[in-house]
């Protein structure tokens, strides 16, 4: 998803009653379930669980042990069978009323225990129940905190959202339920519940839970909901938690990772397939994770729609009766199936379709080379309608939504923020979908590596990022920046509160939350220019290939890198600075001058006689020895005498070492290069030459993109007036430009 921070809108891109509020109980059915009439009261404090098995810590965060060889049963091979280990079967049949934004859904979940012990409880996300009340955690941290995230859209009356639990059963058996709160949210929250089971699942076995539940999809806030006709149905079914095992993620015993739906945060779960039936009214068109692969009538003026997928953790769609007619291609890449995908828009964004149409195969294209094959049959990306834009720039396997020219009218609009979307939100079905991130703990593989990735396709492609609003543009500033410039400059350079490694919602600011995308991807950008651009792509196919479908956590990005680029401890640092700790990286310019050597005042013996040179005799000697010196040389530049210059130049570290290079230019032309060493605090050079120096700057080679102090990286010893010069001429220009409106008004 890409970033829409509140207090980031100009650099990139409560409480009321809820109208059924559920509460799970043993041997309630969904009607009662949805007639349940307490709302956010305090929940039975749930009893111990019966097999002991405990879960993830509340703070869990950046892993720091690599994961096991074997993890999630070792690396998948191109002969394997399946492309994941299949943990988990949800066939589900879900029924939309479009009136009431309402759906009904049976689900039969088939889990199978991967851990060498018996498990007699297992832990569900309710994902939904987020927006029931506003003393969720999701809306509680979001007011406490003040995380502002994406459109800051709000739920007014009659706007709430939930997923009701019916009576869960295993075989014939009726499984009791208890919210729980694993990060010691809200105590009213009800996005984790715990099924207690009648019978345990026994090492290597599977089961299968029978769990009806009803929705209420909210107004569409935060990846999911509903605006007139239009549906997106994202998170809306009871996704089963992930077992753990010993050397799994940093995992010392067999755990469960199940964590709270939090303002921040998004999702994690096990790979599996999916078998999933729609039923809408006839008219309804409808998109979704997977293939059709088949349609039928059979319930009265509903038309049900089946998709199958497989070796995904996620499954979502969309349905609406204003989608105008799809936009269909294919892609065809070697080590990848015929890929067929389909764009589906209103019909007030046709002029989008096709821009979005071609970004989608354009990023096949880029990924597939660059990491891998894409595996899946099919991609599908939505643009939501007009009011609606809250549902665009999200992702899940083989579907996600984008957005639409801010401008529909063909060749009016700059299409750097529409490319960019779908880069990232194609981008995230790697990331997130492929290598199956930790997105609760460690959003820094997906949201960070996804940024990453984007902005070398739109470097390595020529796309510019445009940085004007339209309102800018009607003013005739069009300024554009390549996309690693425009994250660097979001990139808390200056001041970051977080490493880049914490987890979702241990943060300072929603700008704390803003450097797993901007931060990350500058700190990538720097190590790839320190490894160089083909050796940073080997590490992150090696990556890729080694950990596709298997859950990988920080350190094996860590050691994927350090493996692949033979710079072990380069890359370690780099990890330690700024994934597990936060420290900025900050070499400044102290002091700069460069001055003439002149003859200096005392006394000296001669011929055992003791003389003086009085400093008004040295001066008439300095004052001649110029006048020679410029008639003998005529045309010699500034900087330049008959004396030498002594240029003292001194640096200061106040954040991390880096391998910080900088150039010292003179008046001749010539330079010196000199670095500043790793376990320096400061640095002082002095040159005697026989040439006044002209300027000194770190990083001339802008390779340390994730320095603090740019401006005060670089002194020139004469003023240098063009860059005021041009800001001025621009000033003016917008003044001049705002004060004819008003005339003209």
């Amino acid at each position: 998803m890409p970033l829409r921070l509140r207090s980031l809108r100009s650099v990139v891109l409560g409480l009321a009653a809820a109208s059924a509020v559920l509460l799970v109980a043993c041997g309630q059915d969904t009607a009662a379930v949805q007639a349940a009439a307490a709302p956010q009261a305090a929940d039975p404090v749930a009893p111990p669980s019966p097999d002991g098995i405990p879960l993830a810590e509340p703070h869990a965060a950046a892993v720091h042990e690599p994961s096991s060889p074997q993890a999630w049963g070792g690396p998948r091979k191109d002969s394997d069978a399946t492309l994941s280990d299949r943990v988990v079967r949800y066939a589900i049949n879900a029924k939309l009323n479009p009136q009431t934004h309402e759906i009904d859904g049976l689900e039969h979940l088939t889990w199978r225990n991967r851990s060498a012990q018996p498990v007699k409880a297992v832990y569900l996300h309710l994902y939904l129940n987020a927006f029931e009340h506003a003393n969720s955690t999701y809306f509680t941290e979001k007011r406490n905190l003040d995380f502002g995230v994406r459109s800051d859209v709000s739920i007014k009356d009659g706007e709430w959202g939930h997923v009701a639990l019916g009576e869960v059963k295993q075989g014939e058996a009726r499984v009791p339920t208890w919210f729980v709160h694993p990060d010691g949210g809200s105590s009213t929250d009800h996005t984790v519940v715990r099924l207690d089971l009648p019978e345990a699942v026994a090492p290597g076995a599977s089961t299968t839970l029978e769990i009806p539940f009803h929705d209420q999809l909210p107004r569409v806030i935060e990846r999911t909901g509903y605006f007139g006709s239009f549906h997106l149905v994202g998170q809306w079914f009871p996704k089963i938690a992930v077992l753990e095992l010993p050397g799994e993620r940093g995992a010392k015993t067999v755990r469960w990772n199940a964590h709270e739906f939090h303002t921040l945060s998004e999702f994690y779960a096990d790979y599996g397939s999916y078998d999933v039936r729609i039923s809408v009214p006839k008219e309804y068109t409808v998109g979704a994770t997977g293939e059709e692969v088949e349609t039928n009538m059979d319930l009265p003026g509903l038309i049900t729609h089946r998709f199958l997928q497989d070796d995904v953790h996620d499954f979502a769609w969309t349905a609406d009766k204003r989608t105008a007619k799809p936009l269909e291609g294919e892609y065809r890449g070697e080590g990848s199936p015929v890929v067929k995908v389909k764009v589906l828009y209103p019909p007030e964004y046709e002029a989008s379709a096709a821009p979005v149409l071609k970004a989608t195969l354009d990023s096949l294209a880029y990924f597939s080379k660059t990491l891998g094959p894409y595996p899946y049959k099919t991609v599908t990306a939505v643009i939501p309608p007009f009011n609606a834009e809250e549902a665009g720039g999200m992702e899940y396997p083989t579907f996600f939504t984008a957005e639409a020219d801010a401008d529909p009218r063909p060749g009016t609009a700059d299409r750097s923020s529409l490319d960019f979307t779908v880069i990232h939100e194609f981008g995230h079905g790697y990331f997130y979908g492929i290598l199956g991130s930790n997105e609760f703990e460690e959003p820094m593989l997906d949201e960070g590596l996804n940024q990453y990735w984007d902005m070398r396709m739109m470097r390595d492609l020529g796309q510019a990022w445009s940085l004007s609003t339209p309102f800018m543009k009607q003013l005739g500033l069009n300024l554009s920046s390549t996309g690693f410039t425009r994250d660097r400059i979001a990139a808390m350079r200056h001041e970051p509160s977080d490493p880049l490694g914490g987890n979702s919602w241990d943060r300072l600011s929603s700008m704390g939350y803003a450097s797993v995308y901007m931060r990350t991807s500058t700190t990538l950008r720097d190590l790839e220019d320190a490894l160089g651009k083909p050796v940073m792509e080997k590490a992150f196919k090696l990556y890729y290939q080694r950990w596709k479908f298997r859950h990988p956590d920080i350190a094996d990005l860590r050691d994927a890198l350090a493996e692949a680029s033979g710079k072990p401890e380069l890359v370690n640092a780099v990890f330690e600075q700024q994934a597990y700790h936060v420290r900025p990286v900050d070499d400044r310019i102290d002091t700069f001058t460069s001055v003439e050597e002149l003859p200096q005042p005392g006394t000296s013996q001669q011929d055992g006689k003791w003389l003086e040179l009085r400093q008004e005799d040295l001066d008439e000697q300095v004052e001649r020895a110029r006048e020679q010196w410029d008639k003998a040389h005529p045309d010699a530049k500034p900087g330049t005498g008959p004396y030498p210059f002594r240029t003292t130049l001194t640096v200061r570290r106040r954040g991390v070492p880096v391998d910080q290079e900088i150039v010292v230019r003179f008046a001749d032309d010539s330079v010196e290069t000199v670095h500043l060493r790793d376990d320096e605090p400061w640095h002082r050079w002095i040159w005697i030459k026989p040439v006044k120096a002209v300027s000194a700057q770190i990083d001339p080679h802008d390779r340390n993109t994730l320095n603090a102090e740019v401006l005060k990286g670089s002194r020139a010893l004469d003023a240098d007036r063009s860059a005021s010069r041009r800001w001025g001429a621009d000033i003016a220009a917008v003044l001049q430009t705002f004060f004819s409106l008003l005339a003209s008004l």
